[in-house]
């Protein structure tokens, strides 16, 4: 958190929440009433002030006030920064680098979700698109050699036990997404009832 966000909660610590406003797509970018954020110094802004509270909703502090955070897909979208003799190395669309993953899981549609440790807690985050034509190599089954058609078909199907995926110094789990499987945020934090906010 920035030390003028820190002053500024210090200062005026009873500012009413702001719900509704900001949003998180899929492809990391930020959203104000359905318009993309296109100013850099204000999107790092947003990034280096983006955290959760104890209930799971998402939001940037923004000085002294919570702008909690609509998600479309999950609550951090993961890009490849590169990939170095089979290892990848991932950046969070905040711009941190991703150094503590913990499991990956290949979603229905085909797309890898990261579970990893970030500063205030576990979290969660889907790696771009575009990105995972590049990440296959990263992948190996139990022996550490790379996956062919049979053990990706394994993988898909929740038969591969022992399949890892290489980030940082890291080798973690892979496994297939069970159905139902959600992760513990929330995707439309709204105001309780009665509470003072901004809509």
């Amino acid at each position: 958190m920035d030390d003028i966000v820190a002053q500024a909660m210090a200062r005026w610590p009873e500012v009413p929440a702001v719900y509704g406003w900001l949003r998180l797509d899929r492809r990391g970018r930020w959203l104000v009433k359905d318009e993309p954020i296109g100013h850099r110094p204000t999107v790092d802004f947003i990034g280096r002030n983006y955290m959760h509270d104890d209930q799971g909703r998402f939001f940037f502090q923004n000085g002294p006030q919570r702008v909690f955070v609509d998600i479309d897909h999950l609550p951090y979208v993961l890009r490849l920064e590169g990939v170095t003799a089979h290892r990848a190395s991932l950046l969070t669309h905040t711009g941190a680098s991703l150094d503590r993953p913990i499991r990956a899981w290949l979603d229905p549609d085909g797309g890898v979700i990261v579970e990893f440790q970030a500063a205030d807690g576990p979290a969660c985050g889907a790696l771009l698109d575009r990105d995972l034509p590049a990440l296959v190599d990263c992948f190996a089954d139990a022996g550490g050699k790379p996956l062919d058609d049979e053990a990706w078909h394994r993988l898909l199907e929740g038969r591969a036990p022992g399949t890892c995926l290489a980030i940082g110094f890291d080798r973690i789990p892979v496994g297939s997404l069970p159905p139902g499987r959600t992760f513990p945020f929330v995707r439309r934090p709204r105001p309780a009832p009665g509470e003072e906010a901004c809509t």
